[in-house]
């Protein structure tokens, strides 16, 4: 019974970079529906910030979510992960914008009392975090000599 557990190999990078690329799947699909986002107004208040209001909310919030499905998929699927894991960072990036734009949505009691918005933003980081690790794994380790 373990000799057929031990054949069955898995990457522990390649599991991560899966599980994160099921959460984008599932948020970014989340998006594509009116509605069913609880992240889509703050969302919408930081694509709105970021193209100073140009773009209807309901053509942000979908480009949005099919940003995010391609950003899942290609972290599932695309072999070369090194600049999947770039543009994840850069979506992170963007997605922390409320703590410092809209504090006001993001903390009860600035700066520790997170707000429920507030806390559904900082649990990103454990995904920062992952994308940071699974980035420097694709890097070439330096050499110390040439």
């Amino acid at each position: 019974m373990f000799t057929k557990i031990r054949k069955f190999q898995f990457s522990e990078h390649r599991v991560l970079a899966t599980l994160i690329g099921i959460v984008y799947l599932w948020f970014g699909a989340l998006k594509i529906f009116p509605q069913l986002s609880p992240a889509e107004e703050i969302a919408f208040d930081v694509v709105r910030w970021l193209t100073f209001g140009t773009l209807p909310k309901q053509i942000a919030i979908y480009l949005l979510g099919v940003g995010e499905i391609l950003i899942g998929l290609a972290l599932i699927f695309f072999s070369n992960r090194k600049i999947v894991y770039q543009i994840a960072l850069a979506h992170m990036f963007c997605t922390f914008l409320p703590l410092f734009i809209f504090p006001e949505k993001s903390f009860v009691h600035f700066p520790f009392a997170f707000s429920l918005v507030g806390q559904y933003i900082f649990k990103n980081i454990i995904i920062v975090g992952i994308l940071l690790i699974l980035l420097n794994s694709t890097s070439k380790p330096e050499k110390l000599f040439n």
